[in-house]
């Protein structure tokens, strides 16, 4: 579309088959983000926040609308297999596309990693198997899927996320039914709401510092633009699913999350028993609802998990024609599917399962932690390569006065941009934050003898401390790699 920032060399990518259609990126919009940070991570906000982490889905959701807003602004306008870091290339530089695309793809590995950590604790709820089993054959399965033909890979998403909605919408139907006949017991009712310590337990410090751990959740919705290079007619269907994305919020994270804490209180909700979704039905008696929502909600891992695979041979496959990663991984298989990068990214994720053994108590949250500051990082990458890109398509427009308008406009730019880098700085401040707790990282590097923050957040600073050096250790990868094309 626009002019491309003129260090860039010219990208070659092989062709990918466009058979995916509109109902296919619909699901693969829902899928990418309703799973693992709202069935098992809402269970650490709901304890961070109490009832307030209602207002924490609802601030954080419209952010994240605003993001995939220029997300999808770019990507209806040029569709590209890389995405964003397609966009970061072209319109800021080598290492702009360098450090977006590898940073992505170290997300999904980690949410991968994630995914297959939390199947084996909601698989504990029926049957004690050793985590890396479960782990192990999983993976194997979502490999085989996501290397055949990639309508093949629709279609199985587009079933298993249409489980993963029927069931979130049948849940809050059959809680809300629980609630206004009162089979869901004495603790259920509306009050819970404000009965046990007020809507604000923690005063309204704890839905902002929720906001650590409910933009997790948010995860994988960017994955949406992955899919313009494969979509039939991405004009039309990227629009309609980003449009849809607040609905889905109100719905999926608001509406499911408003009738667990109806239904029970929300200090009585422990995390580390799995689900919430599931042990707040089990804790009512209602054991057959709890053992449809495990079921549902490992459904919704693999789903994630599947998705991943699917953005990470992509991914690896647009790095690949910038020249930013081995060309090995621009290989095709006879589907047209980059195997190679798929293979390569769920070889990574198993290595990355050693988790369980190593730090088995815990593994979640830290792996969250790091999904958190890396997803980040990308949607930052993603608003700041949207300014690059209106200014390329502004300066083009001016030469070329013919060229057609922009198809999906994303609203109140440029003050939506600054707005989204604002309340991205601010959640790496709140991540940072987390280590003055009373055994927090910081709070013992200082030697403080009181923690400035008494809320019960699990300590991700390390996350946050680590940026930096991340962001440096991808600088020198690709000095050393532009050492290595000039020998």
């Amino acid at each position: 579309m626009a002019e491309q920032n003129s260090q860039t060399a010219k990208v070659t990518e092989p062709r990918l088959n466009r058979t995916l259609k509109s109902r296919h990126i619909q699901m693969l919009a829902l899928g990418g983000a309703l799973g693992t940070g709202l069935f098992y991570g809402s269970g650490e906000a709901i304890i961070i926040a109490g009832p307030a982490v209602l207002l924490s889905y609802l601030i954080g959701g419209l952010f994240m609308y605003l993001v995939l807003r220029m997300l999808g602004e770019m990507a209806v306008q040029e569709p590209a297999a890389g995405s964003f870091s397609h966009f970061a290339y072209h319109y800021w530089g080598e290492f702009a596309g360098f450090l977006a695309g590898w940073n992505y793809w170290f997300m999904f590995v980690a949410v991968g990693i994630a995914e297959l950590v939390v199947i084996g604790i909601y698989l504990d709820h029926w049957i004690i198997i050793a985590h890396w089993q479960t782990g192990f054959t999983l993976l194997l399965a979502m490999t085989i899927v996501n290397i055949a033909a990639v309508r093949f890979f629709g279609e199985f998403e587009f079933w298993f996320a249409g489980v993963k909605v029927l069931a979130v919408i049948g849940m809050i139907i059959f809680g809300a039914l629980l609630i206004i006949t009162g089979a869901g017991g004495s603790q259920a009712g509306l009050s819970n709401l404000w009965a046990h310590g007020g809507f604000f337990p923690f005063g309204f410090g704890g839905p902002i510092m929720a906001l650590t751990v409910v933009m997790f959740a948010f995860g994988g919705s960017e994955l949406i633009g992955m899919t313009a290079a494969e979509a039939s007619e991405p004009e039309t269907s990227l629009p309609k699913a980003i449009r849809q994305f607040m609905v889905r919020i109100l719905i999926f994270y608001i509406g499911a999350t408003a009738i667990i804490l109806i239904l029970s209180p929300w200090n009585s909700i422990d995390s580390r028993s799995g689900s919430p979704f599931v042990t707040v039905f089990d804790t009512i008696g209602i054991k057959s609802a709890a053992d449809i929502l495990n079921l549902v909600v490992i459904t919704a891992a693999v789903s994630v998990l599947n998705s991943g695979l699917y953005a990470n041979g992509r991914i690896l496959l647009s790095l690949a024609g910038q020249k930013n990663a081995p060309r090995n991984f621009m290989r095709l298989n006879r589907y047209s599917v980059p195997y190679v990068g798929i293979i390569f990214s769920s070889l990574c994720i198993a290595l990355g399962l050693g988790l369980n053994y190593l730090i088995p108590g815990g593994a979640f949250m830290r792996v969250l932690a790091i999904v958190t500051t890396a997803v980040a990082l990308s949607w930052a990458m993603i608003v700041l390569v949207h300014l690059r890109f209106r200014r390329a398509y502004r300066r083009q427009k001016a030469a070329n006065g013919q060229m057609r308008g922009l198809i999906f406009k994303s609203p109140f730019y440029p003050y939506s941009n600054y707005l989204c880098l604002a309340f991205l700085g601010g959640l790496f401040v709140l991540m940072l934050l987390t280590g003055f707790t009373e055994s927090g990282l910081l709070t013992r590097a200082f030697g403080l003898n009181r923690p400035l923050i008494t809320l019960p957040v699990p300590d991700v600073s390390i996350s946050a401390l680590i940026v930096p050096l991340w962001i440096l250790a991808l600088y020198l990868g690709f000095h050393i790699k532009k050492r290595r094309e000039q020998k």
